[in-house]
């Protein structure tokens, strides 16, 4: 860890703080709720030792970089603006991108806004939303799924307010025990009447995550608050309306997409089947591999670090080799670990 290097770099209006380590070429890591650059340790070391040149930044309101007071601020456009101008700021032109998460969604935002800058893509838990006409906002959805009481429907609420009130009077320790561990197979519902307080602390820490590490998200998140990180999802109908002239612009980088069998996103209704019966590959014409792994949760990151590692070195590995050799082997699709030839078994749904 001594070995990772901590700048602060101009972008976008914004001062940005971000863990680079290595060289080569670069892969940029995009950390999730609620986390940090901090949640990438072991990927940064792992794949720098590889031969590649690792950057992990602290996104818009999170950890050591600037926190803009207003939702608003708060876009998919926004946080893609801030990676823009951290690329143009070192002069790299195109980089691997891997996100998990919220840096999931704002990965695949940044893919389809400025696909010239992104070579490869390794996405953690969240799918491609796809923007069509038809289709109701996302929180519309999930409160239609989960009832208002779902804790992203809660998170709402115009803040600095009440849920930043209830996170205060639990602890910031607490939240984050509780976050780490709730996002499993079933969802987190949050009675507006008990809030987070009704909520029992945890009586352990999931797989990957120690005390040590737990103190050290604390000790962010009680500098700056939740607020900037509760603000991705307020602006999350802001940057669906945003989002409308892509409508059925498709993402046209390589993919290679991991999810836990055990994470709250799989057990969507419709979406295990998108991802593995050719919906998400019609959105995504260059999947080229899924893997679903089994027995882990939201944080896969964190649980499996050297696994996660090695899907990401092997993806784009291969595709450096793929452009040096036009006679490299097509794609393959890998489900709980075993190898699937060829993705034309999935038909769209």
């Amino acid at each position: 860890m001594d070995k990772i290097e901590h700048i602060t770099v101009a972008t976008n209006g914004i001062n940005m703080h971000l863990a680079s380590i290595g060289t080569g070429p670069v892969i940029l890591f995009l950390h999730g709720f609620p986390e940090l650059w901090y949640s990438w340790r072991h990927q940064l070391l792992h794949l720098s030792s590889l031969g590649y040149r690792c950057v992990a930044p602290d996104l818009r309101g999170y950890g050591d970089t600037d926190a803009p007071e207003s939702a608003s601020q708060y876009t998919g456009l926004h946080v893609v603006g801030d990676l823009i101008g951290l690329l143009d700021a070192f002069g790299i032109d195109q980089v691997f991108l891997v996100g998990h998460d919220w840096g999931a969604m704002i990965a695949w935002y940044l893919c389809l806004l400025r696909p010239d800058r992104v070579r490869a893509l390794v996405n953690l838990n969240v799918a491609f939303m796809a923007r069509h006409p038809k289709t109701i906002n996302p929180m519309e959805v999930l409160k239609s799924i989960y009832g208002e009481d779902y804790y992203a429907c809660r998170f709402q609420e115009p803040g600095p307010g009440e849920i930043e009130k209830d996170f205060a009077q639990v602890g910031t320790a607490k939240m984050l025990r509780i976050f780490f561990s709730s996002f499993g197979p079933k969802p987190l519902i949050v009675p507006k009447e008990t809030g987070f307080r009704g909520i029992p602390d945890p009586p352990c820490l999931p797989p990957g995550f120690s005390e040590e590490d737990i103190n050290f998200y604390a000790n962010k998140f009680s500098q700056k608050g939740f607020t900037g990180a509760l603000n991705y999802y307020r602006a999350i109908n802001q940057t669906w309306d945003l989002m409308a002239p892509w409508i059925g612009v498709k993402i046209q980088v390589p993919v290679k997409f991991i999810i836990g069998d055990q994470d709250i996103n799989y057990h969507l209704p419709g979406l295990k089947e998108y991802i593995l019966n050719g919906g998400f590959k019609k959105d995504v014409p260059r999947l080229e591999e899924v893997v679903v792994m089994g027995g882990v949760a939201h944080f896969p990151n964190q649980a499996r670090p050297e696994e996660v590692s090695e899907h990401i070195y092997s993806f784009f590995k291969k595709l450096q080799v793929s452009n040096n050799n036009p006679r490299a082997n097509s794609a393959t699709s890998s489900l709980n670990g075993n190898r699937v030839s060829d993705l034309a078994h999935l038909h769209a749904l």
